[in-house]
């Protein structure tokens, strides 16, 4: 797609999601990933927020008592700051209408956006989301988190990339893998307070709990309950499962979707409550 016109690419995206739409939206939903390695762990919902259907979600993370949302799609992309205490909009900052926007992250006094195909990451202020600098990176953007003086990013395969959290420069790289199979479409991540990495797999319900030392998977987390309990209605406008940000020091984590209408404080539980579907 590099030399693809903004218009095409708007358009090739577009198709794109609206397909994941369909996919998740049949009454054919993809099957959660097993493994006989591994805990297979579902979603204890705690609470539930409401919110509008606005943001195509591509990042999502917590720092101290606010909420940073990145946004994707050329045209529409923005990063946000929302208060966690009563889930109303502290700032916006939109992007240029050529950029597609993709996973964010908190680094000290510094956040990270970076975009899809674009090469691009933005260096912004965290507190006014004013830009900074832009710094460019090969191949393709998706998720990123901060980790022990280095981020964490994903580009769609199964590959996870360190970078220096100042420079933006790569430094080393891991491969996901499950019971010695590589996991593609890593998506969106987190970097929890025990260690680990959890990525969304893009067009599934699942997240994958990583140790991002040896790439391997240490446990399956099926999403499938947030999106069977939200109601057909809100089903009809939603995309993909996508969105994953711990509440620091909790062992609870705010989940969401593209375009979905709610976001869930849910546990990663071995079994789910009786009564929750």
């Amino acid at each position: 797609m590099g030399a693809m016109t903004v218009r095409a690419r708007t358009f090739a995206a577009v198709v794109t999601s609206l397909l994941a739409v369909s996919a998740c939206s049949s009454t054919t939903q993809p099957a959660p990933v097993t493994s006989d390695s591994v805990p297979a762990l579902t979603t204890e919902v705690v609470r539930e927020y409401d919110r509008g259907d606005d943001a195509f979600t591509q990042g999502f993370e917590i720092d101290g008592d606010v909420l940073y949302e990145g946004t994707g799609l050329e045209g529409s992309s923005f990063v946000r700051r929302t208060s966690l205490e009563n889930m109303t909009e502290l700032g916006r900052e939109d992007l240029p209408s050529d950029l597609f926007g993709e996973g964010i992250t908190v680094d000290g006094d510094t956040l990270w956006q970076i975009t899809w195909q674009d090469g691009v990451a933005i260096e912004r202020d965290p507190d006014s989301l004013a830009e900074r600098r832009r710094v460019d990176y090969d191949g393709e953007g998706w998720g990123l988190c901060s980790q022990d003086e280095r981020l964490v990013m994903s580009d769609g395969s199964s590959t996870l990339t360190f970078r220096d959290p100042t420079s933006f420069e790569a430094e080393s790289a891991v491969d996901v893998t499950l019971d010695g199979n590589p996991v593609e479409r890593l998506n969106e991540l987190e970097c929890a307070d025990d260690g680990s990495v959890y990525a969304n797999v893009w067009q599934t319900f699942d997240i994958m709990r990583i140790d991002p030392e040896t790439g391997a998977v240490t446990a399956v987390i099926d999403g499938t309950p947030l999106w069977n309990s939200m109601s057909a209605s809100e089903r009809d406008g939603a995309d993909v499962f996508n969105g994953i940000a711990q509440i620091p020091g909790t062992d609870r984590f705010l989940v969401t979707g593209k375009y979905w209408p709610r976001i869930f404080e849910v546990r990663f539980t071995e079994t789910a409550p009786v009564g929750q579907n």
